[in-house]
C-alpha cells in the first residue's frame, strides 16, 4: 500500500488529503502537525500511515466507482429514437461495460459470443431518460424458430434444443437490462441477487426470482424479433416467485397488458405455420406483422421460409419503453426512451421510477447472442447517476 501511493506519505500532501477529507481533527489529536514531539512521534507515524491506506481505499474506491457509473446528462435538444447515434448523443459521456461471464455452459455446446464490450450513453429531459446501447456482435441473428418447407411438401419448425431444453441455434439477439426497485442486496451482488438461482434438485436453468416476498426489479428486455421491429422494449420484472409449477418463468414475469403480444406461429395440428405475411416481406422473414397477417396457404416452393412468430404491439403498461435498433457491420446500436415516472396498474411494483435525480440507481446488463437463455454478463454493479 505505501509504494503504491508514496505521494500521501509526504506531511505537506497529507495536509491536504486530510482537510479535503475532513479527516485532520484525528492527526490533529495527537498535537500539531507541523511540530510533532518525540514523545508522540511513534503514535503520530502509526496515524498517519492508517490515514494514509484510508486515504488511498477511498481514492480507489471512487475511481471504481466512476468506472462503473453511468452519468445521465440533460439534454433540450430532441432525440429521435433512430437506431443510429447523432450528434445529440455527443453531450453524453461514456460508459463501457465488459461482459465475459456466462452462466451455464450447456452439454450440446454453446456458439455464440464469449465476451463482448457495450457502450452506453443516457440523456434525459423533462418527461423522459434516454439510452443509447451498442455492442460487438459479429451476426444478426433474427431466424427464431422458422418454418422451412421440406422437399416432400411437409413443414418443419427449425429448433436445436441444448441440455437444458433451450435454443442457442434458432433464436434471436437480445439485450437484458435490470434495475433495481426495492430488492437487498442488489446494490453490492447486482444482478446476480436474483438471476440463476440455484434449487435443490432442478437442474432447468434460467430461474429469477428475488429472495423475500415484496422485492422487486424492472427488466427492460430488448428482443430484435418479438418486440423491436414494433419498436418496443418488453417490460418485465422479477418478484419473488420460486416455484417453477406455479409460473413458468418462476419470478419473471411481463408488466400488466391491455392487449397485443407476441405467440407461436403454429396450426392446432402442430403441423404447420398458422399464418404468413402477405405479400411477401423480405424485411419480416422471420415475424408475422399484423398489417401483413394473412392465414396460412401453402403457395410456397422447396425451402421457402415463413416466420415462427406472430408479433403484435403490446398496449397498456407493458408497453411503456419505446426503442429502435439496427445492426450494421458487426455493431448493434440500440436506442431507448421511457418515462421518467411511469403511472399505471401497478408500476410502482414492476417498474423502477426516476423519481428523485438526486440518487443513484443500480442496474445491471446483459446481452444473448442468438440464445433463449444463456448470456454474457458482467460482475459489477453499475450506477446511473443524473447529472
Amino acid at each position: 500500500m505505501d509504494s503504491n501511493c508514496s505521494y500521501a506519505i509526504k506531511h505537506e500532501a497529507l495536509l491536504s488529503h486530510f482537510t479535503r477529507l475532513k479527516l485532520l481533527p484525528y492527526v490533529a489529536m495527537l498535537g500539531r502537525t507541523d511540530s510533532l514531539t518525540k514523545e508522540n512521534t511513534m503514535k503520530s507515524k502509526h496515524v498517519i500511515r492508517s490515514l494514509t491506506m484510508i486515504v488511498c481505499l477511498l481514492f480507489v474506491g471512487a475511481t471504481a466507482q466512476a468506472a462503473t457509473t453511468l452519468t445521465s446528462v440533460k439534454t433540450d435538444k430532441p432525440v429521435l429514437l433512430s437506431g443510429t447515434a447523432d450528434k445529440v448523443w455527443n453531450k453524453a459521456a461514456p460508459l463501457t461495460v465488459k461482459l465475459d461471464n456466462l452462466p451455464y455452459e450447456p452439454s450440446t455446446g454453446y456458439d455464440g459470443m464469449k465476451e463482448t464490450t457495450v457502450t452506453m450513453k443516457s440523456l434525459y429531459d423533462d418527461e423522459y431518460i434516454y439510452l443509447l446501447v451498442q455492442y460487438d456482435d459479429p451476426t444478426e441473428s433474427l431466424a427464431r424458430f422458422p418454418w422451412v418447407k421440406q422437399q416432400d411438401g411437409t413443414w418443419k419448425q427449425l429448433k436445436k434444443k441444448d441440455s437444458t431444453g433451450h435454443d442457442n441455434t434458432y433464436y434471436e439477439d437480445k439485450v437484458g437490462i435490470f434495475w433495481n426497485i426495492n430488492t437487498d442486496g442488489f446494490a453490492n451482488e447486482g444482478c446476480m441477487i436474483a438471476c440463476h438461482m440455484d434449487i435443490e434438485g432442478d437442474t432447468s436453468a434460467g430461474r429469477k426470482f428475488t429472495n423475500k416476498e415484496g422485492e422487486t426489479i424492472d427488466m427492460w428486455h430488448v428482443k430484435n424479433v418479438r418486440t423491436s421491429p414494433l419498436g418496443q422494449v418488453d417490460d418485465q420484472f422479477v418478484d419473488s416467485t420460486s416455484d417453477g409449477k406455479t409460473n413458468k418463468g418462476w419470478g419473471r414475469k411481463g408488466d400488466v397488458k391491455t392487449g397485443g403480444g407476441y405467440t407461436n406461429n403454429i396450426n392446432k395440428d402442430k403441423t404447420a405455420p398458422a399464418y404468413m405475411n402477405y405479400p411477401p416481406s423480405a424485411e419480416a422473414e422471420y415475424y408475422i406483422l399484423p398489417s401483413l397477417k394473412t392465414p396460412f396457404v401453402d403457395i410456397f416452393n422447396a425451402g421457402d421460409v415463413v416466420p415462427g412468430i406472430v408479433i403484435d404491439a403490446f398496449q397498456g403498461p407493458r408497453a411503456d419503453i419505446e426503442m429502435r435498433g439496427k445492426w450494421d457491420n458487426g455493431v448493434w446500436t440500440v436506442e431507448i426512451r421511457r418515462k421518467l415516472v411511469t403511472s399505471g396498474d401497478k408500476a410502482d411494483v414492476q417498474d423502477v421510477q426516476f423519481d428523485d435525480l438526486s440518487k443513484l440507481y443500480h442496474f445491471g446488463i446483459s446481452v444473448f447472442d442468438n440464445s433463449q437463455i444463456n448470456h454474457l454478463y458482467h460482475d459489477d454493479t453499475l450506477i446511473l447517476k443524473f447529472k
